[in-house]
């Protein structure tokens, strides 16, 4: 499934905001608006691609001003799917709870013509009034700052060139942010941080319990680097 906005076939964007969705109906409308809201005045097109065959987040669309695609499930297969779609030479990596800050595109822009700079993030902010979740992304920013790894919530991206010059994301069903970053580094590409926090929704803590969700993410992270693949460690992600 697939439907291309008008302003793609008369001037082509300049950079592709890619969104991989799978149950997201309730979200996905104020996604659009925040991500309609920060590519006004810019050449841009927004991607959703669900990882429902049917197609049940992108069916329920209140717009027609995007571009829709269907791909297996799972953020790197989803992402990917997208980039290929993409007519854009910049990719920016939104999740559907994920709301970009103001000034959101101009700084993407900025960042990606230096020509040092192959991809960079902006920094982490959870949308909620807990003290905890401010707690959380001061400390995930330090992380960020120290190893030049970002996570897929902090809105990662690209120059499109690059992406498929490293392979895009790896087929793997969990840790694909990492492990994207991590090739970067490996190949010696700059990753520029925008000292600007994303909004991410604080639904996953909420509803699994604070203490539980802080401990588990670590843990995975811990164990990824230290060698666990990805596919033992989606059996304990759920």
């Amino acid at each position: 499934m697939k439907n291309t906005k008008d302003f793609r076939i008369l001037t082509p964007p300049v950079v592709s905001l890619i969104v991989p969705v799978l149950n997201e109906q309730e979200t996905i409308n104020r996604t659009i608006a925040n991500l309609s809201g920060a590519c006004r005045g810019f050449k841009a097109e927004i991607i959703i691609v669900d990882g429902d065959p049917a197609g049940s987040t992108i069916n329920g669309l209140d717009t027609n001003q995007v571009i829709t695609l269907v791909a297996p499930a799972g953020r790197a297969s989803q992402m990917n799917a997208g980039a290929k779609a993409a007519s854009g030479g910049i990719l920016l990596f939104v999740h559907a709870d994920t709301h970009l800050p103001a000034g959101a595109m101009e700084d993407v822009i900025k960042t990606c013509r230096r020509p040092e700079i192959a991809a960079g993030a902006f920094f982490l902010g959870i949308a909620g009034s807990k003290r905890i979740f401010r707690v959380i992304a001061i400390l995930a920013n330090v992380r960020c700052r120290l190893t030049r790894i970002a996570y897929g919530d902090q809105a990662m991206f690209v120059k499109k060139r690059i992406f498929w010059q490293i392979g895009g994301f790896a087929d793997i069903p969990i840790m694909e942010d990492i492990e994207i970053m991590q090739r970067l580094k490996k190949n010696r590409l700059a990753i520029h941080l925008v000292p600007k926090p994303v909004k991410t929704s604080a639904r996953r803590w909420e509803k699994e319990g604070l203490i539980y969700g802080i401990v588990r993410n670590n843990l995975l992270a811990c164990l990824y680097y230290a060698g666990v693949g990805p596919l033992v460690l989606k059996k304990f992600y759920k």
